[in-house]
């Protein structure tokens, strides 16, 4: 095996001192240019790649940030993952990902890797399971930037990069309705987490508007997967009241409604189907799915913006943003009468 250059081994070459050779390669300004110039030189030569490891203990960073997200095969999440990347690459910030896989005991083991790994800041996107928050406020006591995106908690003080996900729930609701639909059912998870409360307090805001009565019978609360689509679907087609169309929590669950509806000959648009997250296969199912986009590249770019920001400051949390981004319909065959 190959020894790895050390700072000891340019020094030795030039014959020179370890520390000029240390204060040359970290652009100490009393070392003479041409003194750096050789330095430099010659450590390309002998292919010296500096420790940073060491670096880090001697500076405080790592210049890697943690990402937790519930699942990388949602196309929205990894979306954002890659406008991460891309907004902190020229500040020389690399990221770590973890996923939870909807799992609140994943997420707690996520933070504490990642802490461990001496992260210089975590960004975050909470499990379905997430309620109770003390992991989080971990990240906080040690004065890391923690920043917050898509789900979130109120709980906790801390920057935030979302949808206005009211709006998303009363658009989605209203373009059914503007397209003939009266009888409007929807197919979610379990709400503790603030953007599916938000989204459902959307669709009943626009029922209301348009004086159309929300049956509490069609509200069909599980997780958000096709298996659970296909789920709540039959459970809506055993019910008394036959919806019209239907608001999935995500387009996965979508993709679901659509299957189940399939099987019983009454696929959309006879009943309409609307997503959340414009994931990329929507475009390309039969028939395509009308859905709300979340801008998840914007929101990538957000939390990098953020966290630029926050380790700038003395306290990360000495000014704290919430950036709220306004959500867009995408029509497509499913809701098109």
């Amino acid at each position: 095996m190959n020894k790895k250059t050390t700072i000891y081994d340019i020094a030795k070459e030039l014959n020179i001192t370890v520390s000029t050779v240390s204060r040359a390669l970290s652009g100490f300004p009393a070392i003479s240019e041409s003194t750096r110039q050789t330095v430099i030189e010659t450590a390309k030569r002998l292919n010296y790649s500096p420790n940073k490891l060491a670096s880090a203990l001697k500076s405080g960073k790592t210049y890697i940030v943690g990402v937790i997200v519930p699942s990388v095969q949602a196309h929205f999440f990894a979306s954002i993952i890659h406008s991460i990347e891309e907004g902190l690459k020229d500040s020389g910030y690399r990221i770590i990902l973890y996923q939870s896989n909807e799992s609140v005991e994943n997420e707690i083991k996520g933070v504490k890797t990642l802490l461990e790994a001496q992260v210089d800041g975590i960004m975050a996107s909470m499990s379905l399971e997430t309620n109770e928050v003390s992991h989080f406020q971990e990240i906080i006591k040690q004065n890391k930037p923690l920043i917050l995106f898509d789900r979130i908690s109120t709980k906790l003080k801390v920057p935030t990069v979302t949808l206005n996900d009211f709006r998303a729930g009363f658009l989605a609701t209203q373009h059914l309705i503007d397209q003939g639909y009266k009888n409007i059912a929807f197919v979610t998870t379990i709400h503790q987490i603030k953007i599916f409360n938000d989204r459902l307090e959307g669709y009943r805001g626009a029922m209301k508007v348009n004086n159309l009565v929300v049956n509490e019978d069609q509200l069909i609360f599980g997780g958000l997967s096709i298996k659970d689509g296909r789920y709540g679907t039959a459970k809506l087609l055993r019910g008394d009241h036959m919806p019209d169309a239907i608001i999935a929590g995500d387009d996965f669950t979508a993709l679901g409604v659509i299957k189940k509806l399939k099987e019983v000959n009454l696929a959309p648009p006879k009943i309409g189907v609307i997503g959340f997250a414009n994931e990329a296969f929507s475009a390309y199912i039969t028939p395509s799915l009308s859905t709300v986009d979340q801008h998840p590249n914007q929101m990538g770019r957000d939390c990098a913006e953020l966290f630029l920001q926050m380790i700038k400051q003395n306290n990360p949390y000495d000014d704290i943003r919430n950036v709220i981004l306004e959500p867009t319909i995408v029509e497509r065959q499913s809701t098109a009468l």
